[in-house]
């Protein structure tokens, strides 16, 4: 969380790179694509800025060039443009697993889902993907549903009628309180998202790339999300049932394996490899970094500890805070130096125009050595009543941040170690939060998928991370000569 900020992408529906989609009507694979329009472009030109503040800024240098150059090769195959320099392909400062395009010729793609990757072929593969969507105006399609597909409007669509029932005042909180979260995967059709699959095929197909790798990438990143469901403590690695009727990963992997045939072409490994080592991985200590149930932020000068059963997702705006028993979220907004003002103000923002949201009384206390003051409101939600805390702490005079932390009536005192953990750190421990980056090596005689684990720079399930980080299936073995990827502490 470097910052918070506000931006306006209601409209406009994002293609993105996911495991599933909310059910809808879907259409036949067009034979050759309409060319970008100047509508289109000019929509794309005014997004495109707002998206790079919104994901963590574009990368630069050289691993920032070999995506764009591997994508601009990838769209050029889908007739919207002739010419690869008609393409805007962006590497993302971001440490989700997340890709999509915008009418107009923008793709994206975060570094985190780049390293997830293990060739070229499933690079091109992602970014075909998304292309295709812009090339079978998905977007168009759900324009109708523009507020509902947005960012902030699908999750908060989705979150008032399950937490918060069905009010406006729970429509106005879900959106707030999900900001950052990666539920914006929740997009595009059943349909739309095989449709999809099928063109980023054809181009992998017509650029001479192997076109299983779609269905490689597919497992990879399903085998990620479970992973990453089993660290964080989740039961189930799917986005839940009332989210969306999301098409079963392994069907889709298996429709993109059929589809693909016997495959052919090239898949550009270790060029690939090569060319993306060094990346960084996980979260950018510029962003602030969660370590388990830390989140700890050098540039801010801060730490909290999540509750026990918790577990966090590190966004541009704020760092949300998820649990079966609560959800919450970390964040700043303009501090005038008045305690009691700022915690209004954050009530205020969090009603909306819709509703008045406001704190029965504002109380204030001491968090480690930081002035503090917070306040709590019960909103009734057709039969049942969440309590909504703010919890603010000033960090200097013109600086404040805070949590804002909704709960079933009665049940926030689950966040009170939470707020009570809040406090600044020493340059020290700012100085210790370093980065992580891949490490390619190549196998030695010897070397085991157990021994290279060893190297990872973690200390929890350290051979799970490995193995899917090089897309290695649970009975796969090393040889050697191959090149694998490790993930290490930088400095």
């Amino acid at each position: 969380m470097s910052r918070i900020r506000s931006i306006a992408l209601a409209g406009s529906a994002i293609a993105t790179f996911a495991l599933g989609g909310c059910m809808d009507a879907g259409g036949s694979i067009p034979s050759a694509s309409a060319p970008i329009s100047q509508a289109e472009a000019q929509q794309g030109a005014e997004l495109h800025p707002q998206l790079l503040e919104e994901f963590g800024g574009a990368m630069s240098g050289s691993q920032a060039d070999y995506v764009r150059s591997v994508g601009q090769k990838i769209a050029v195959q889908s007739g919207l443009g002739n010419a690869q320099s008609d393409f805007t392909v962006t590497l993302l400062n971001s440490s989700v697993n997340n890709a999509f395009a915008i009418p107009g010729g923008y793709v994206y793609t975060t570094r985190q889902l780049v390293t997830l990757m293990n060739n070229e072929a499933e690079l091109a593969g992602v970014l075909g993907h998304e292309v295709g969507h812009v090339a079978a105006r998905h977007s168009q399609r759900r324009q109708a549903a523009a507020q509902r597909n947005s960012i902030l409007g699908a999750v908060g669509a989705i979150l008032s009628g399950v937490l918060l029932g069905d009010s406006s005042i729970g429509s106005t909180l879900a959106k707030g309180f999900m900001q950052g979260s990666q539920l914006l995967t929740l997009k595009f059709s059943r349909s739309q998202e095989s449709q999809a699959d099928e063109l980023g095929i054809q181009y992998l197909t017509t650029a001479g790339y192997d076109p299983r790798a779609m269905a490689t990438v597919l497992q990879s990143l399903a085998a990620q999300n479970t992973l990453d469901a089993q660290l964080q403590g989740r039961n189930s690695a799917s986005i839940p049932e009332w989210a969306s009727t999301h098409p079963d990963p392994a069907s889709r992997v298996q429709a993109a394996y059929a589809k693909a045939g016997n495959g052919g072409g090239v898949l550009n490994r270790d060029t690939f490899l090569t060319r993306i080592d060094g990346l960084m991985y996980g979260d950018d200590p510029a962003q602030g970094v969660i370590e388990g149930r830390q989140f700890i932020h050098p540039q801010l000068g801060l730490s909290f500890m999540a509750p026990d059963g918790f577990y966090m997702v590190n966004g541009t705006r704020a760092v949300s805070i998820n649990g079966q028993s609560g959800q919450a979220q970390m964040s700043t907004a303009a501090y005038n130096g008045n305690l009691d003002t700022y915690v209004t103000s954050v009530f205020k923002a969090l009603g909306g125009t819709q509703q008045t949201l406001a704190p029965s009384s504002i109380e204030h206390t001491t968090v480690n050595g930081l002035p503090a003051a917070y306040g709590t409101a019960r909103v009734t939600s057709g039969s049942s009543q969440v309590d909504v805390v703010v919890f603010a702490y000033q960090f200097s005079k013109t600086q404040a941040f805070h949590f804002a932390a909704i709960a079933p009536a009665g049940k926030a005192g689950v966040f009170s170690p939470m707020f009570n953990s809040m406090r600044r750190i020493t340059s020290a421990e700012a100085a210790s939060v370093v980065p992580r980056r891949l490490d390619v090596v190549t196998v030695a005689r010897g070397d085991t998928v157990a021994s290279l684990s060893k190297r990872m720079a973690y200390t929890d399930s350290p051979e799970a991370r490995f193995r899917a980080l090089n897309g290695l299936g649970a009975n796969d073995t090393l040889q050697a000569g191959q090149k694998v990827k490790i993930v290490v502490r930088s400095r």
